[in-house]
């Protein structure tokens, strides 16, 4: 069960540790109950979360018992780590709603069968509890000059200031860990890089309160060697976990597009492959980097975690497809639509335009004289069908589903064009 640790730092998802001798021993004299939250800020959980539910599964197959625990409680006021300014609050229906969301999505990441798993909400103990409860049990434990020391804290104070609602959240977070802890023997908490000030105060008021010993484990922030932001479109758009907010085939293009520099740290970090197939996989990447083996491996894996093997089959097939490798006809509506919704497309109405007027529109060319090269050069496809015709113009009968049509430039430039309904 020790053996947890050696594969975690080999696959370098520990960046800090409360004592990580004493965790090591502590996990090798038996199953060790843990627990990572998730607070209920959006209606779904996103990429970046994959960090945190992955190792919690980690977990639970070297044989420990993990907890998910969904903010009910904190979700209703927000953490101010890795803020530059106050969150806007929810509703509690709002919030409610989310979290039984949430609550779905850690389910399917972690075995609750028997004794081997929960979810829980912090609401169930947080909101009962007075506010003189709150202050006389939990607050007094907190010195206000060590909470004021908190770089999250000093850095929002010396801008945009903080309220005291989020002031607070550490010590929410902290009896969370509290309270775990003595209803089920919990003694470790995980979490991303940001959260180790809350993840310590937890441990700290587990000593003040119970005398008891805890430990807390950070994972590392995921970054991009280009230095945008892990997990957003480049129009800033999250990638989500529901596949209604960020469809199965968007999912898998997220990984599949995977930087080379990324993608060996993406390996690491989200595969549950052993660590010969990663090194394999990272060889092939530097050998033969054009025949991105590691993003296929790594988008197939994680698509099918999240989404399912079948919906997994449906995006490499609508994405083979795109690009002259099989039956666009065979693509269903639902995931034919996703896949285009990802390229360059345009709208229209009444009659069909010709080809060229459709290459221009989508963007795949600059203008209708260069759409016209294209069809003369032979590098213009309509449903991966070559266009020789300048003056061509798409039949009804050639749409996909009765309203799509993609557009091909060459090899790799895909465009979609959506015939609105008469």
């Amino acid at each position: 069960m020790a053996d947890i640790l050696d594969d975690l730092a080999w696959r370098g998802l520990i960046t800090q540790s409360t004592d990580l001798d004493d965790l090591r021993a502590m996990l090798a004299s038996g199953p060790v109950t843990l627990y990572c939250g998730f607070d209920p800020t959006a209606p779904s959980l996103h990429v970046g979360s994959l960090v945190q539910l992955l190792t919690l599964r980690r977990f639970q197959q070297a044989g420990h018992r993990t907890i998910g625990l969904v903010g009910g409680a904190t979700g209703l006021i927000g953490d101010p780590s890795g803020k530059s300014a106050e969150r806007t609050l929810n509703s509690e229906e709002v919030v409610a709603g989310w979290v039984e969301r949430i609550r779905a999505q850690v389910s399917r990441f972690l075995d609750l069968t028997g004794d081997r798993g929960l979810i829980v909400s912090n609401l169930d103990w947080t909101g009962p509890m007075s506010a003189i409860e709150f202050l006389r049990d939990i607050g007094k434990h907190f010195p206000v000059n060590r909470m004021l020391a908190r770089e999250t804290v000093k850095s929002r104070l010396d801008t945009t200031g903080l309220s005291y609602t989020e002031f607070s959240y550490v010590l929410l977070q902290s009896m969370d860990f509290l309270e775990l802890f003595r209803r089920y023997d919990c003694r470790l908490q995980t979490g991303g890089n940001d959260q180790w000030g809350n993840l310590t105060a937890g441990v700290d008021l587990i000593r003040r309160v119970e005398g008891g010993s805890a430990h807390a484990l950070t994972t590392p922030l995921v970054t991009r060697a280009d230095g945008t932001k892990f997990g957003k479109t480049a129009g800033g758009e999250t990638y989500w976990l529901d596949p209604e907010l960020t469809s199965p085939y968007a999912f898998y293009q997220f990984w599949l597009n995977a930087d080379d520099r990324d993608v060996s740290t993406y390996l690491r970090y989200f595969s549950f492959r052993s660590r010969e197939e990663i090194e394999e996989l990272e060889k092939a990447t530097s050998e033969r980097p054009a025949a991105r083996a590691a993003q296929r491996a790594l988008a197939e894996e994680l698509t099918t975690l999240v989404h399912g093997a079948e919906e997994t089959q449906r995006v490499i097939a609508a994405s083979r497809a795109l690009f002259g490798q099989g039956d666009l006809g065979e693509l269903d509506e639902r995931t034919l639509g996703s896949a285009l919704a990802e390229v360059p497309s345009t709208t229209v109405s009444g009659p069909l335009p010709p080809v060229v007027d459709l290459l221009a529109a989508t963007g795949l060319v600059g203008s209708k004289s260069e759409a016209r090269r294209t069809v003369a050069q032979g590098g213009a496809y309509v449903n991966n069908v070559k266009v020789t015709d300048e003056a061509a113009v798409p039949d009804r009968g050639d749409l996909l589903h009765g309203r799509f049509l993609v557009l091909r430039r060459g090899k790799r430039n895909i465009g979609g064009v959506t015939v609105a309904s008469e």
